[in-house]
């Protein structure tokens, strides 16, 4: 009897330990665009150099933490690149680094909703973001398309010209 109620146990904690496994994210096989918008146009743009990890349990995302190095912003016009760069939008001087950590997975009727806190600007607040997420055959595949409210984290400039809403694109194709 002891000894059956001691396999149990051995048992019980073997299936709650999940494998585990790690994904490295790179500016190669990661991307995050946005698309700024305006009164009189658009600007499409993004980051080159970003690293991080997610984690997958048992062939499911369970978290993922990425920072985005602000410097390597670009976009569709060289002088919107450096004015992006500038105190009046990312201030990259003072703050060279973003970082996102989605701390919550949680599946829905499309797909997934990941939520965390983005630290940008200095500031940290919460967001979410509809994904798909799809682990087979030894690679993570993460895409979503969502919006944020650039004004939360103190981008401010050009307010009535600039729309607060700023479009971004997550891809993420990681090899284990």
């Amino acid at each position: 009897m002891i000894r059956t109620f001691a396999a149990l146990v051995v048992a019980a904690l073997a299936a709650g330990t999940a494998s585990a496994d790690s994904y490295k994210l790179t500016g190669e096989n990661t991307t995050i665009t946005f698309v700024g918008t305006k009164t009189d146009g658009k600007h499409t743009g993004g980051f080159k150099k970003l690293e991080g990890t997610a984690e997958v349990a048992d062939g499911v995302l369970k978290g993922l933490e990425v920072t985005i190095q602000c410097d390597s912003l670009f976009s569709d016009d060289e002088k919107l690149t450096g004015h992006l760069k500038s105190p009046d939008f990312f201030n990259v001087k003072e703050h060279g680094t973003a970082v996102v950590k989605v701390t919550k997975v949680e599946k829905t009727a499309a797909g997934y909703t990941l939520a965390g806190e983005l630290t940008m600007c200095g500031k940290t607040g919460p967001f979410e973001m509809p994904a798909t997420v799809e682990v087979k055959d030894g690679t993570l595949t993460i895409a979503s398309d969502f919006k944020i409210d650039r004004t939360k984290w103190g981008m401010t400039y050009g307010k009535g010209k600039v729309n607060d809403e700023v479009a971004l694109k997550v891809a993420v194709a990681a090899k284990k």
